[in-house]
């Protein structure tokens, strides 16, 4: 071979290990874009609008001119196209998160989500201040008047007719939200969360009367709902929900009063200071179960899921009253004298 041929031979091998070389060194440098951290220092928020593309999102994370070009990060994404299709939505990420893990999610549209706890034994007023107190939630609740109408008579004529199981001449949704845990994503509407957790009550309750002790004295689901709403606001230790149940039932079919205090401080309203007077007890109001046979118009409040069970399927018991001892639980008795020394104990400080 001619002395000219392996010079050039030579010349074009080290040519191809040169760019062989530097191809590889070009995919690494490229490539471990990946791994680079966004944010050491605080979480990031992206919020991607419609029209928005990954490089204009990349731009407004990064300091292009100091830190990582916008060239780099456009070899980048044609090495990975499965993160340039970033999807309309807002997403929350932890400090250093990096710019693999980042258009991962904004591009498999994993946005953030948003919890709300909507808790047993608040009232309706008590939640919605609180929904509307959320600012990452779209504020679109009317006023009850018309939450009544949206949620119970707009919604009563589905199939089925029974997501009018709230209905009632008060014209209030109490007691008809199951309380539980919502998620929402950002800037979803404050009112579907009701929606949301009025038609799960719905469902829970059709399926505890679907249940139902059949000699239970109750006439109707909402009737249910209404006392499922003072077994919440009675007793927060849950092994003595069925006995409470246990002790109203017993109380409906005898025909006696039910003489509870959380229907008489419902009925009070805003005015209520935290003390029952006897003047209290002896005014006669829709809900003081001390002057009132049978239950009150409406719930009280909301219930959950535990409350409702016990409702429909009380406990088996001869109690007939009941008096709470101060520690959150409370002292049965089957007789009035019974009673009236549980009360001498544990509410009059005798013994």
């Amino acid at each position: 071979m001619p002395k000219y041929l392996k010079v050039s031979l030579i010349c074009t091998i080290a040519l191809g290990l040169i760019v062989m070389v530097a191809g590889i060194y070009a995919w690494q440098y490229i490539n471990a874009l990946s791994d680079v951290k966004l944010s050491s220092t605080k979480p990031i928020v992206v919020h991607v609008k419609a029209g928005e593309s990954a490089p204009s999102i990349y731009r407004d994370l990064v300091d292009v001119s100091k830190k990582l070009d916008d060239y780099r990060f456009r070899a980048w994404l044609k090495l990975n196209p499965n993160m340039s299709q970033v999807k309309v939505g807002y997403y929350e990420f932890p400090v250093n998160t990096t710019v693999s893990d980042l258009f991962t999610r904004l591009s498999s549209g994993k946005e953030t989500q948003f919890s709300i706890a909507l808790v047993e034994g608040q009232t309706i007023a008590q939640w919605l201040e609180l929904i509307r107190s959320q600012a990452n939630l779209k504020q679109d609740i009317p006023d009850a008047s018309s939450l009544y109408k949206i949620l119970v008579e707009d919604s009563s004529l589905d199939a089925s007719g029974s997501a009018g199981f709230c209905r009632n001449e008060l014209r209030t949704v109490e007691g008809c939200l199951l309380a539980d845990t919502y998620f929402y994503n950002y800037q979803d509407s404050a009112l579907s969360v009701i929606q949301r957790a009025y038609q799960a009550m719905k469902k829970t309750l059709e399926a505890a009367w679907q249940s139902r002790y059949i000699d239970i004295p109750l006439n109707s689901p909402y009737e249910a709902l209404i006392l499922a709403s003072i077994i919440e606001k009675e007793t927060a230790v849950a092994s003595e929900r069925g006995l409470i149940a246990g002790v109203f039932s017993n109380r409906l079919e005898l025909n006696m009063r039910l003489q509870t205090d959380p229907t008489v401080i419902y009925g009070i309203g805003p005015e209520f200071d935290g003390n029952i007077t006897r003047k209290h007890l002896r005014t006669t109001t829709p809900y003081n179960t001390y002057r009132i046979k049978g239950l009150p118009p409406t719930p009280i409040a909301m219930a959950g899921r535990e409350s409702l069970n016990a409702a429909v399927m009380p406990q088996i018991t001869d109690y007939l009253y009941f008096v709470a001892k101060g520690d959150g639980s409370h002292q049965f008795s089957t007789t009035l004298a019974q009673h009236n020394d549980a009360v001498a104990k544990y509410q009059l400080n005798r013994n």
